[in-house]
Protein backbone atom coordinates (compact mmCIF):
# COMPACT_ATOMS: atom_id res chain seq x y z
CA UNK A 1 0.00 0.00 0.00
CA UNK A 2 1.67 3.55 -0.90
CA UNK A 3 2.10 5.80 1.98
CA UNK A 4 -0.30 8.29 1.04
CA UNK A 5 -3.00 6.10 1.37
CA UNK A 6 -1.71 4.57 4.50
CA UNK A 7 -1.91 8.19 6.13
CA UNK A 8 -5.31 8.67 4.56
CA UNK A 9 -6.64 5.57 6.48
CA UNK A 10 -4.79 6.60 9.43
CA UNK A 11 -6.28 10.43 9.36
CA UNK A 12 -9.99 8.94 8.74
CA UNK A 13 -9.78 6.82 11.46
CA UNK A 14 -8.22 9.33 13.99
CA UNK A 15 -11.16 11.78 13.30
CA UNK A 16 -13.79 8.96 13.45
CA UNK A 17 -12.09 7.88 17.15
CA UNK A 18 -12.20 11.55 18.11
CA UNK A 19 -15.93 12.41 16.78
CA UNK A 20 -16.40 8.89 19.07
CA UNK A 21 -14.48 10.31 22.09
CA UNK A 22 -14.00 14.09 21.89
CA UNK A 23 -11.26 16.12 23.31
CA UNK A 24 -10.23 15.72 27.47
CA UNK A 25 -8.98 11.81 27.47
CA UNK A 26 -5.89 10.66 28.52
CA UNK A 27 -3.43 9.95 25.17
CA UNK A 28 -3.62 6.60 26.52
CA UNK A 29 -7.66 5.66 25.93
CA UNK A 30 -6.97 7.86 21.83
CA UNK A 31 -4.33 5.07 21.26
CA UNK A 32 -6.16 2.15 22.12
CA UNK A 33 -9.20 3.39 20.06
CA UNK A 34 -6.63 4.56 17.20
CA UNK A 35 -4.82 1.27 17.42
CA UNK A 36 -8.74 -1.34 17.50
CA UNK A 37 -9.38 1.22 14.14
CA UNK A 38 -6.23 0.73 12.42
CA UNK A 39 -6.25 -2.90 12.89
CA UNK A 40 -9.97 -3.31 11.81
CA UNK A 41 -8.96 -1.13 8.66
CA UNK A 42 -6.24 -4.44 8.20
CA UNK A 43 -3.12 -2.49 8.90
CA UNK A 44 -0.34 -3.93 10.62
CA UNK A 45 0.04 -1.88 14.10
CA UNK A 46 2.27 -2.34 16.41
CA UNK A 47 2.33 0.15 19.59
CA UNK A 48 4.83 1.27 22.08
CA UNK A 49 7.53 0.22 19.57
CA UNK A 50 11.09 0.68 21.50
CA UNK A 51 13.58 2.85 19.81
CA UNK A 52 17.37 2.47 20.24
CA UNK A 53 19.86 5.14 19.82
CA UNK A 54 22.72 3.58 17.72
CA UNK A 55 26.26 5.84 18.93
CA UNK A 56 29.50 4.97 17.72
CA UNK A 57 28.02 1.14 16.39
CA UNK A 58 26.82 0.66 20.49
CA UNK A 59 22.94 0.25 20.56
CA UNK A 60 21.73 1.95 23.79
CA UNK A 61 18.25 1.26 25.11
CA UNK A 62 17.30 4.72 25.80
CA UNK A 63 13.93 3.98 26.60
CA UNK A 64 12.57 5.83 23.37
CA UNK A 65 9.14 4.64 22.60
CA UNK A 66 6.63 5.21 19.88
CA UNK A 67 3.67 5.18 20.44
CA UNK A 68 2.04 3.74 16.75
CA UNK A 69 4.06 3.00 13.58
CA UNK A 70 1.96 1.69 11.00
CA UNK A 71 3.12 -0.67 8.04
CA UNK A 72 6.25 0.00 9.42
CA UNK A 73 6.30 3.18 7.52
CA UNK A 74 4.30 5.85 9.50
CA UNK A 75 5.33 6.94 13.21
CA UNK A 76 2.31 7.94 15.14
CA UNK A 77 2.82 10.41 18.23
CA UNK A 78 -0.05 11.15 20.02
CA UNK A 79 -0.43 13.86 21.89
CA UNK A 80 -3.14 15.56 24.38
CA UNK A 81 -1.64 19.00 25.08
CA UNK A 82 -3.04 22.83 24.72
CA UNK A 83 -1.05 23.16 21.51
CA UNK A 84 2.17 21.41 20.04
CA UNK A 85 5.35 23.04 20.82
CA UNK A 86 8.81 22.51 19.27
CA UNK A 87 9.94 19.98 21.58
CA UNK A 88 6.86 17.90 20.53
CA UNK A 89 8.23 18.14 16.57
CA UNK A 90 12.01 17.69 17.80
CA UNK A 91 10.73 14.63 19.10
CA UNK A 92 8.86 13.85 16.06
CA UNK A 93 11.44 14.45 13.86
CA UNK A 94 13.92 12.16 16.08
CA UNK A 95 12.11 9.54 15.91
CA UNK A 96 11.99 9.34 11.95
CA UNK A 97 15.57 9.97 11.95
CA UNK A 98 16.79 7.71 14.49
CA UNK A 99 14.63 4.80 13.03
CA UNK A 100 14.74 5.80 9.78
CA UNK A 101 11.20 6.08 8.71
CA UNK A 102 10.02 8.27 5.72
CA UNK A 103 6.59 9.70 7.13
CA UNK A 104 4.95 10.45 10.86
CA UNK A 105 1.95 12.17 12.12
CA UNK A 106 1.78 13.93 15.12
CA UNK A 107 -1.96 14.19 16.42
CA UNK A 108 -3.08 16.28 19.19
CA UNK A 109 -6.79 14.85 20.72
CA UNK A 110 -7.21 17.66 22.71
CA UNK A 111 -8.68 19.94 19.99
CA UNK A 112 -12.37 20.83 18.96
CA UNK A 113 -12.16 19.80 15.69
CA UNK A 114 -9.06 17.13 15.08
CA UNK A 115 -7.54 18.41 11.57
CA UNK A 116 -6.37 21.37 13.41
CA UNK A 117 -4.51 18.89 15.93
CA UNK A 118 -2.62 17.04 12.85
CA UNK A 119 0.88 17.30 11.96
CA UNK A 120 2.63 16.30 8.89
CA UNK A 121 6.68 14.76 8.89
CA UNK A 122 8.52 13.49 6.31
CA UNK A 123 12.12 12.80 7.08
Amino acid sequence: MEINQITNIIIGKAIEVHKQLGPGLLESAYQECLLYELREANLKVEKEVALPIVYKEVKLDHGYRIDLLVEDKVVIELKTVEAFTDVHQAQMLSYLRLGNYPLGLLINFHVKILKDGIRRFIL
